[in-house]
């Protein structure tokens, strides 16, 4: 991931895409893991141009939030 990116939005207002390395180094897993993930249905949105797999960021945020827990027993419920 190149270090000057400083927003999760483009000029033209996409969101930034990060290739599947970029993607896993940002949410501190294996590359293995996210592929894992992505075959199971588990893990965050993506999108294929070709053969390609691109992850936007802001999807990356959610799917992180999404899995939130309060202790190892239970989620951790979002605020009404």
């Amino acid at each position: 991931m190149t270090k000057n990116r400083r927003n999760d939005r483009r000029n033209d207002g996409w969101p930034e895409l990060l290739s599947v390395e970029e993607a896993a180094e940002f949410l501190r897993l294996k590359r293995s893991t996210l592929d894992h993930y992505r075959c199971e249905g588990r893990g965050p949105i993506y999108r294929k141009h070709g053969a390609r797999v691109f992850y936007p960021k802001p999807d990356l945020i959610r799917w992180s939030e999404r899995n939130s827990y309060a202790s190892t027993s239970e989620r951790l419920q979002k605020p009404e």
